[in-house]
C-alpha cells in the first residue's frame, strides 16, 4: 500500500508542475522578450497575452493551457489501466472508488500549478483554460455543455471574465445533470469556487461597470484574464 500510496502521490505532483508550465510567460518572452506579468492584468492567461500579443498567440495559450488539464487526467487513466500500474495496485483498493478520487486531487492540482506556478514565483493565470482540460478529460459533455456557457455569456456580453464565472457557477449543475460522480461534482464545486475567488477583482469591476470588454481599449486599466 506504502508504493501505490506514493505512485499516487507522484501523479498528483506531476499534474501540479504540469499546470505550472508557463505557457503565457515563455511566449512573452520568446514573442517579444517581456515579462507578461508585468503588462496589462498581470497575468499569464489566454486573455492577457490576447490583448498583448495578439490572436494567435493567443489561442495557442489557450490551446495548450487546456491541454495541460486534459494531460493531468489522461496520467491518472493510463496509472489505472496500463499492465504495470494494475500490477501495483493493492488488492485492497477498489479501483471504482479511487480513480475518481485521485481524478479529483490531480485536477484540482493541475489548476492550482497553472495559477499559482513554481517557476514563476507561484503566480500565473485564473486556471480557466486548464480547467476546462479537466472537465472535458473527465466528462466532455460536461466540458462543452460548460463551454456552451461560457460561449453564450461572451457572446452576449463579449466579457471573458463574466462569462468565465458563469462557466464555473453553471459546471455543478451539468455535473449532476450528467450523473458524474461524487468526487467529480465535488471537485466541479471546489474548482469553481476557486476561479470565482481569483475573479475577484474582476467581479469589483463588474459591478462597477468599468470590465473591459474584448476588443475594448483599457489603457492603464487592469484587464480581465483566462
Amino acid at each position: 500500500m506504502a508504493i501505490w500510496l506514493t505512485l499516487c502521490g507522484a501523479v498528483v505532483l506531476l499534474a501540479y508542475l504540469l499546470g505550472s508550465f508557463a505557457t503565457g510567460y515563455i511566449a512573452g518572452k520568446v514573442l517579444k522578450g517581456i515579462d507578461i506579468r508585468e503588462i496589462g492584468s498581470g497575468s499569464t492567461g489566454a486573455t492577457n497575452v490576447l490583448r498583448t500579443l495578439g490572436k494567435v498567440p493567443g489561442a495557442f495559450v489557450l490551446l495548450i493551457d487546456c491541454l495541460k488539464g486534459v494531460l493531468a487526467i489522461t496520467f491518472v487513466y493510463f496509472l489505472f489501466n496500463c499492465d504495470w500500474g494494475q500490477n501495483l495496485i493493492p488488492t485492497t483498493v477498489d479501483v471504482r472508488l479511487w480513480q475518481p478520487w485521485l481524478v479529483t486531487l490531480v485536477g484540482l492540482a493541475a489548476m492550482l500549478g497553472h495559477s499559482k506556478s513554481i517557476f514563476l514565483g507561484f503566480t500565473g493565470g485564473k486556471s480557466v483554460a486548464t480547467s476546462l482540460g479537466v472537465l472535458l478529460a473527465i466528462s466532455w459533455q460536461v466540458g462543452l455543455a460548460t463551454l456552451g456557457i461560457f460561449a453564450v455569456v461572451f457572446a452576449i456580453s463579449r466579457i471573458v471574465s463574466l462569462s468565465s464565472i458563469s462557466g464555473a457557477v453553471a459546471v455543478s449543475i451539468f455535473m449532476v445533470v450528467f450523473h458524474q460522480s461524487l468526487a467529480y461534482i465535488l471537485f466541479s464545486i471546489a474548482g469553481g469556487l476557486y476561479i470565482i475567488i481569483r475573479h475577484h477583482s474582476n467581479i469589483e469591476r463588474i459591478l462597477a461597470g468599468i470590465e473591459p470588454k474584448i476588443g475594448q481599449k483599457v489603457g492603464n486599466e487592469p484587464e480581465q484574464t483566462a
